[in-house]
């Protein structure tokens, strides 16, 4: 089955009252994302090595497109899961990768530190540059670094499995530090009313580590290197799919009347979405 086919399934379950539940009661979209995660869809761009998809950014950007006309609160959490995975993807152990392919884990980004959470999704240039220079502490003490933050605008805040997280380096001169935070992890608080920013259900909201205890292990890349990865990993898969996320082209509703198709020729089921 390929990942289009795959996609319109979900989909087609996500319409309705699905969606509007995040839309309207500001619920998030659990059962989209584990079905993602059932379809292969959350592991669409881990290595097929790992059990995953194989696929790139362009496929990430076809999901997120054809997803955000049906439910925007998905195609956030696509967003920021599939930016996440291309990190994870370039400096991420095999294990982590492995459940990420297996539809295991929901990753998030929190790396914004912006006071200013009225300043809606905090999309643009302007917030795009708070990301590159982060005011986190991380503190190394033997084999366990403690990590003290406030990140705002993560998106599935207390939703996600995993977040990518920023910090200031542990002893390189400048530069910023990333590290593979698990949500799991003791003394992380989420506040239980969302914050303003991001589509009403996407779980988008503030992340406190006051700190947080990681392994030193779970640095990803080397210390003090994370700028350079935001900037030629993060922000590229942000601005692509920021775009495809921007599309709001209408379902089909007949798929006799849509001519756009999967590669293999397959029409689409009723309800999904036309090709972008």
């Amino acid at each position: 089955m390929s990942y289009r086919t795959a996609l319109s399934e979900v989909l087609a379950g996500l319409a309705g009252p699905a969606a509007e539940a995040a839309a309207v009661r500001g619920r998030f979209p659990r059962g989209a994302v584990t079905a993602l995660g059932h379809a292969g869809l959350l592991g669409l761009t881990v290595s097929t090595e790992f059990g995953g998809g194989g696929r790139g950014l362009p496929e990430a950007v076809d999901v997120v497109a054809r997803t955000a006309p049906v439910c925007p609160a998905t195609a956030a959490v696509l967003r920021s899961h599939y930016t996440a995975v291309a990190v994870i993807e370039a400096h991420g152990g095999p294990w982590l990768r492995a459940e990420i392919a297996a539809g295991r884990q929901l990753a998030s980004l929190a790396l914004a530190e912006s006071e200013d959470e009225q300043a809606g999704e905090g999309d643009g240039p302007e917030a795009d540059s708070r990301l590159l220079v982060p005011g986190s502490m991380a503190t190394r003490s033997g084999e366990v670094v403690a990590l003290r933050a406030r990140k705002q605008r993560v998106v599935a805040a207390g939703e996600a499995d995993l977040y990518v997280w920023s910090s200031r380096p542990l002893a390189a001169p400048d530069g910023l530090t990333l590290w593979a935070v698990p949500a799991h992890a003791p003394d992380l608080f989420v506040p239980a009313r969302p914050s303003l920013a991001g589509p009403r259900g996407s779980a988008t909201s503030t992340v406190f580590a006051d700190p947080v205890l990681v392994p030193a292990e779970a640095m990803l890349g080397a210390d003090g290197a994370g700028l350079d990865v935001v900037l030629r990993t993060v922000l590229p898969w942000l601005l692509e799919l920021r775009a495809a996320a921007d599309v709001r082209r209408p379902p089909v509703l007949d798929p006799a009347l849509d001519p756009a198709r999967d590669p293999g020729g397959t029409r689409r089921p009723a309800g999904t979405l036309a090709a972008s």
